[in-house]
């Protein structure tokens, strides 16, 4: 090749590595603006999945290069895990690539979400739960990421209702609410920590039945909870539908509702808004989601927007959930965004609400 001919080259080449720098998976903040910005003009032209096509792109080697790896916030076995084995092999299948699964545990999930926020290496992903995209910078200020500016969102992967679940010895449906309108704050109710989902659940539900004023009691997690109620020292808690169902089924504690409209996870238990509860639909639900740091290139976006759709196909995937007391709900970045954002918004409300705040 002639000094000429390779000039030419390296500066197309560099024209084209310059174009990709700029070019980034948009962040849950452009992605909402995107779908719910008035239809004043602006100057900024950001990528999504369905504006990249592969003529747009410099023709750099296909993603992945290299195995592909989940960082989850949460120890073996917890639910974030669970989640994100059962999708590691179906997505390494597609991608041709190992997909691995690193546990960073700390901070209620939030330590292996800062190490996501950082990642730059176009391989890094991770399964977060609601709290870290909704809450973690509204309970935690000095957070190390903002999940709104930090994180490119993905796919939704799973959800689950919540689910009121009392001890077997106090009225159930309609009367259940009544009975507790009339203890005022003479009942307990539990949760798994100040600021999760099921005590923020609940105050929104308190908000919804003006006289009912239970106390707030938190425990250590779940398995706790549901002791207490089960021994009666708790009147009432929100649970994820997978963790009190067992018991449930068993006859040891009762449910009240769940959260949202009708399951097919508990076809059988009513919804809280059937028993009058106006206005406490879909808000309070568990899920997690696949999300890349805000560098995330096109081309790995593009990858994984078709390899995270091929996953509603796999009944396999589906059961294993499904047993679990989750739904797969793959969707799409648009999907994961227009659950997360509304549902920060509540929370912001709610946590200014109750003046918390919480430091590391």
């Amino acid at each position: 090749m002639s000094i000429k001919k390779f000039t030419s080259f390296l500066c197309a080449a560099l024209c084209a590595l310059s174009a990709l720098v700029n070019v980034t998976a948009p962040t849950f903040a452009q992605s909402a603006e995107n779908a719910f910005r008035s239809t004043a003009a602006t100057n900024v032209k950001r990528a999504t999945p369905s504006s990249i096509s592969a003529p747009n792109l410099p023709n750099l080697p296909n993603w992945p290069t290299h195995s592909v790896r989940i960082l989850v916030g949460f120890p073996a076995g917890s639910t974030p895990d669970m989640i994100a084995r059962a999708i590691s092999e179906p997505l390494a299948k597609e991608l041709g690539q190992p997909v691995i699964v690193e546990n960073h545990v700390g901070v209620a999930g939030n330590l292996a979400a800062q190490m996501l926020s950082k990642a730059t290496d176009d391989h890094t992903l991770g399964i977060l739960i609601n709290g870290n995209l909704t809450t973690a910078k509204l309970l935690y200020p000095s957070l190390g990421f903002d999940p709104l500016l930090d994180f490119a969102p993905i796919s939704l992967i799973a959800s689950s209702p919540m689910m009121l679940v009392a001890p077997n010895q106090l009225p159930s449906g309609r009367a259940f609410f009544q009975a507790a309108k009339e203890a005022s704050t003479h009942w307990n109710y539990a949760s798994v920590g100040t600021g999760s989902i099921a005590h923020l659940g609940m105050e929104a539900l308190k908000a919804l039945l003006p006289g009912t004023e239970p106390v707030h009691v938190p425990y250590a997690g779940n398995p706790a909870v549901l002791g207490a109620v089960m021994a009666g020292e708790i009147q009432m808690a929100l649970v994820p539908l997978g963790a009190g169902m067992p018991l449930v089924n068993s006859g040891k504690i009762q449910a009240i509702g769940i959260s949202g409209s009708k399951s097919i996870l508990a076809p059988n238990i009513p919804t809280l808004s059937s028993l009058g509860i106006k206005g406490y639909a879909s808000d309070m639900q568990v899920w997690d989601a696949l999300v890349g740091p805000k560098s995330l290139s096109p081309q790995a976006l593009l990858r994984l927007s078709k390899a995270v759709s091929l996953l509603n196909q796999n009944s396999e995937l589906r059961n294993q959930l499904f047993n679990q007391g989750w739904q797969l709900r793959a969707t799409n970045s648009e999907g994961l965004t227009n659950v997360s954002v509304p549902e920060y918004e509540l929370m912001k409300k709610l946590i200014k609400q109750l003046n918390l705040k919480i430091e590391p």
